[in-house]
């Protein structure tokens, strides 16, 4: 999709913390107040120095089989309709919107993407060239600038955000340059990788990116599958056919409900028929369960042992033994 003003929506980056044009990411996830990216500052740095510089340079025609994707993946699945959008978009009118791209790190001669993955796909099938700029990027820089440039098309679900703040951790990357990428503040990024971290990664592929399901929701499924018995009964459900013909919306519901373990309380165990037997060794007491009320049968005068059985293995029935007794 085209977007006016990709460039200055990239140099977003270096405006102070509170801006009024700076707008949360996601409706999920609160305004970001981020006064001090720490060790990012300095990646963010580079880029803002660079906006200028990027809008200077001349857009290159690419050919498309020198390119490599990004090193990080920021999307679950893949949306064919929304895609098909897009090529007859560029086959009409041609590429409106350059990708960003850097010189390979580790190949002499090839490019890598920063951002614009979607673009180079449909150039590739449409047998042309990419509209590109070329900009020399660290990999701090590359995730920041693929990380805004996602912010501003918002078209990005709440767990795919999860996901790629999660692999950016894992790689190595610094909480700071994290937040910078997805404009977060702390506690928005501890939500999105304690999301993605939580649900297994064969959970979140069956699912997919869910545009529609919010932040509370993912971190709802999260806590229920805590419970190894939950993760067994979403598993389950996984294989069912309603998840193959169901949206990946319907596909998070379906799955949201087999997670939900209903706890069942336990019976109260009923009164087993017993007898009590004196130390003579004759029964002279038994106790009885008609199903609807225990009661005490009294075969013959009872030896004073029984009133202490009573008291102490069933209280509820000693006030009625005694009651009889006094008949």
């Amino acid at each position: 999709m085209a977007r006016k003003n990709l460039l200055s929506g990239l140099g977003g980056l270096g405006l102070p913390a509170g801006n009024p044009d700076l707008s949360p990411a996601s409706p999920h996830e609160p305004a970001a107040a981020i006064a001090n990216f720490g060790g990012a500052r300095g990646a963010i740095g580079a880029v803002t120095r660079s906006i200028e510089q990027l809008k200077a340079n001349a857009v290159q025609d690419i050919p498309t089989d020198s390119i490599d994707p990004s090193f990080i993946s920021d999307r679950i699945g893949f949306d064919a309709a929304n895609y098909a959008d897009l090529v007859e978009s560029i086959r009409a009118h041609g590429q409106q919107v350059p990708i960003l791209i850097r010189p390979h790190p580790d190949k002499e001669g090839r490019y890598q993407v920063a951002y614009g993955h979607r673009r180079l796909r449909a150039a590739v099938e449409l047998q042309r060239p990419v509209r590109a700029i070329v900009k020399k990027l660290s990999d701090d820089e590359l995730v920041i600038a693929q990380g805004q440039e996602n912010n501003a098309r918002t078209d990005l679900s709440f767990i795919e955000r999860a996901r790629f703040a999660a692999s950016l951790e894992q790689r190595g990357f610094e909480r700071a340059t994290i937040m910078a990428a997805l404009f977060v503040d702390k506690t928005g990024l501890s939500r999105l990788i304690s999301a993605a971290t939580k649900i297994p990664p064969d959970i979140i592929d069956a699912i997919g990116a869910a545009p529609k399901t919010g932040r509370d929701r993912w971190i709802a499924l999260a806590a229920n599958l805590e419970a190894e018995a939950s993760v067994g009964a979403v598993r389950a459900a996984m294989s069912d056919a309603l998840m193959s013909a169901a949206s990946s919306d319907e596909r998070f519901n379906l799955v949201f409900s087999a997670s939900v373990i209903k706890k069942v309380k336990p019976l109260k165990p009923k009164t087993k028929p017993s007898a009590w037997v004196a130390p003579d060794g004759k029964t002279v007491a038994r106790i009885q369960d008609d199903k609807k009320l225990c009661t005490v049968v009294i075969d013959k005068k009872v030896a004073p042992e029984f009133g202490a059985y009573l008291i102490e293995s069933l209280p509820e029935l000693y006030a009625a033994f005694m009651g009889r007794e006094s008949k």
